[in-house]
């Protein structure tokens, strides 16, 4: 029996630990030494800027006062609905937050997915409590041949894992190329994104009166998310709640 044999004879627990020797737990945004493996280390923990009550109930935009009131509607909700019903963040897009997500995208650190999705699950427990399926925004084809993987997809699995929601990607297609987003406008975003998804003919059965739950990694001005539930909706969507990992967050506009 070769060492690697005897290695994956060991009970789970040795196994762990002989692991944890070799590769000792290290904080998934910075790399210093961790107590648990997976896990922030109490500085990064500290610098996340995590999203909770009192928010915009339709944005998910933290309120920078809690006036006791359920159920409020941010300025920039009243003033330009989303497309989506109802949007949930683990956290603003910080510093913390970006690196966790660039790591995830860029570094090809897909174990980091699975702690990502479990505090997505914890925010966004209440839209997974009445999501029917969730459906994860799809790359276009190329950018998905050269990245290997689609972080959406993956983080989707490992938010509705346990929940009994089934990730169903098929749903939802991206049909044309788009220009990368960064540095564009909100509404060159939009523009650039009219027409890009489209729900199969060959699936639309199966999504006819569902509720979806549309899930990425960061939502910025909500471009991708509204053209995204733009084309549910018109595939027979009853409704589209989104939930992401991080979002962009205007302090000033969304404040009461």
């Amino acid at each position: 029996m070769t060492g690697w044999h005897r290695l994956a004879a060991l009970p789970g627990l040795a196994l762990r630990g002989i692991v944890g020797l070799v590769y000792p737990p290290s904080c998934i945004a910075c790399g210093v030494a961790t107590a648990v493996p997976h896990a922030l280390c109490a500085g990064c923990w500290s610098e996340m800027r995590f999203i909770e009550r009192p928010y915009c109930e339709r944005l998910g935009t933290p309120f920078s006062v809690d006036l006791g009131a359920p159920g409020l509607l941010s300025p920039a909700a009243l003033a330009d609905p989303p497309v989506y019903g109802r949007a949930r963040a683990v956290a603003r897009y910080d510093a913390t937050a970006r690196r966790l997500v660039q790591r995830l995208k860029y570094e090809d650190r897909l174990d980091l997915a699975g702690a990502l999705g479990a505090m997505m699950a914890r925010a966004g427990a209440e839209l997974l409590a009445e999501a029917d399926v969730a459906v994860p925004v799809p790359l276009w084809r190329w950018r998905l041949w050269w990245r290997r993987f689609n972080q959406a997809a993956l983080l989707a699995r490992m938010a509705a894992r346990g929940s009994g929601v089934p990730v169903a990607p098929e749903l939802l297609a991206r049909v044309r190329r788009t220009r990368q987003q960064v540095g564009l406008s909100r509404a060159a975003r939009a523009e650039n994104l009219q027409g890009a998804f489209r729900v199969p003919e060959a699936v639309r059965p199966r999504l006819q009166g569902k509720r979806v739950l549309l899930v990425d990694d960061v939502l910025t001005t909500g471009a991708t998310a509204n053209a995204a539930a733009r084309a549910l909706l018109r595939g027979g969507a009853a409704a589209v709640d989104v939930l992401v990992f991080a979002r962009v967050v205007s302090d000033g506009r969304d404040s009461l």
